[in-house]
């Protein structure tokens, strides 16, 4: 089948490697996307394993759409409607792009909605209610420029990004599949100690550990001494589900889990940091509902005062913005005392920054080696790699110095 796979912008390239290792054949890829070809096991697969996704829309059908009578013919030759959506299951329509006949995804939907209820009418006397939440089938429109239109369903019902460990969160969260696809860009897989000096919610450290300890993303925390299941994602109600199949991949990616590295070490110290108690108090909250808590330790700290351990290893952060002016000339501050105790405290390290403001990072006056775009909350932020070098000239200060709590402005991890 082809499958489009939707992810956060500027993630494409590693979604491309995490799909192909779980068995998907590469097609193309556009902001945003990525096609591939695969079969059934992996589309399962995909929905248990894969840590980028917000959506995985298998297609059913292109067709040319470039007036209404194009597009109901398109609707009714993409699936046997009898077998895919009786009256009796519920759907949703969602639309994306737009053409210069349909350019307006709200109307292109009903279009698309009365076609199907249309056809069920006369087929049953009856047809199919609008469930906006929990529908059966999800079908999604896709409209491409050229007048061409592609019609998918959508196998998670919903977005993917949610894991199901965060009930609490802090001010500006990341989403857990872009904090997943931020660590996989810096190519952490263990080696050495991951420190976020802005550790807010805890989500870059908690999808961090959740990789490294093979948590499947699509599998829900379950308490101690219980198998996690997965959820109910909208595929396991389609006419053609395969429960054996399903059951298959859901315990390969139940035995993924363990509790050290793959090749048997115990995973380096994860140290989250925020100067904010109740914002570490979720994020260990977070930790614990996602399993992870017993490899992630959070204490109390300001950023521009806090020791990471002997290096060299590796710190990410997504520290805060400044969503209001007045807010500018105080980060600036804190960005500039945050690069200098780096400078100090962490030569041979490497930092890995999310910037939303250039005049900000530019304070830590650091040179960055890397700097890779990506959308963060539709804001175009920029993921920074830093090669921390001591200056010439300056001493480290004592390794063994206590972390000293110093109120500052929160990140929004």
């Amino acid at each position: 089948m082809s499958v489009l796979v939707v992810v956060p912008p500027g993630l494409e390239a590693v979604a491309q490697d995490e799909l192909s290792r779980l068995g998907g054949r590469f097609a193309q890829s556009r902001r945003g996307g990525v096609a591939v070809r695969c079969d059934m096991a992996a589309f399962y697969r995909f929905h248990l394993q894969a840590r980028l996704p917000f959506r995985l829309l298998r297609e059913l059908n292109r067709f040319s759409c470039a007036n209404r009578e194009e597009l109901r013919a398109g609707v009714l030759q993409s699936a046997d409607w009898d077998v895919w959506l009786p009256p009796s299951r519920t759907l949703r329509v969602e639309v994306s792009g737009a053409t210069s006949a349909f350019n307006h995804s709200h109307f292109t939907a009903l279009e698309v909605k009365n076609v199907l209820v249309d056809l069920q009418r006369q087929r049953w006397g009856a047809r199919s209610s609008v469930d906006r939440h929990d529908p059966d089938l999800v079908i999604h429109l896709h409209l491409l420029r050229h007048g061409e239109a592609v019609l998918s369903l959508d196998g998670g019902g919903g977005s993917l990004h949610r894991r199901g460990w965060r009930a609490a969160m802090g001010l500006a969260p990341l989403k857990e599949n872009l904090a997943a696809g931020l660590i996989a860009l810096t190519g952490w897989e263990g080696e050495v100690p991951l420190v976020d000096p802005f550790c807010g919610s805890g989500t870059l450290l908690i999808e961090a550990a959740c990789a490294v300890l093979g948590r499947a993303p699509g599998l829900s925390p379950a308490p101690a001494g219980q198998a996690p299941r997965s959820r109910d994602v909208a595929l396991r109600r389609w006419p053609d589900f395969d429960p054996a199949l399903w059951r298959r991949e859901e315990e390969a990616a139940r035995n993924l889990a363990r509790n050290t590295l793959a090749d048997g070490r115990p995973l380096p110290p994860l140290l989250g940091f925020d100067h904010d108690p109740a914002v570490l108090a979720q994020a260990r909250a977070n930790a614990e509902a996602a399993g992870v808590a017993p490899w992630i330790h959070f204490a109390l700290a300001d950023a521009r005062s806090f020791t990471p351990p002997p290096g060299p290893g590796v710190i990410v952060t997504n520290p805060p913005h400044g969503a209001r002016l007045g807010d500018r000339e105080e980060l600036q501050e804190l960005y500039g005392a945050l690069g200098q105790r780096l400078r100090r405290q962490a030569p041979g390290w490497t930092l890995w920054l999310l910037s939303g403001h250039p005049e900000l990072t530019a304070a830590l006056r650091l040179k960055a080696s890397r700097r890779l775009p990506v959308s963060h909350g539709g804001i175009d932020c920029r993921w920074l790699r830093y090669d921390l070098r001591q200056p010439p000239g300056l001493a480290p200060e004592d390794a063994s110095a206590a972390v000293a709590p110093d109120p500052s402005p929160s990140g929004g991890a």
